[in-house]
């Protein structure tokens, strides 16, 4: 798995196992919603600030982004569409 596969690939299992958007990782990270799509789909290359400011938003080590996952890991399902119903 190239890098940037590698740095998707946990960019959304972490989210993914938060149970947070895509939107409010974007606003804790202080980054755009539109680039977080794009970095979990392989298609952006992050700055090393960028790494930093998802890490501290996921609550993770930067690290954490270049684990390779476990023999036969599939890639994360993204967390079900939609806005929430208001309460």
């Amino acid at each position: 798995m190239k890098a940037q596969q590698l740095v998707a690939h946990n960019i959304r299992k972490l989210r993914v196992r938060r149970g947070i958007s895509q939107e409010d990782l974007a606003v804790d990270a202080s980054i755009d919603r539109t680039y977080v799509s794009r970095l979990e789909r392989g298609m952006e290359n992050p700055t090393v600030v960028v790494l930093e400011r998802l890490a501290a938003a996921l609550e993770s080590d930067i690290g954490a982004f270049f684990v390779s996952p476990k023999l036969g890991e599939k890639f994360p399902a993204p967390l079900r569409g939609g806005r929430k119903a208001r309460t």
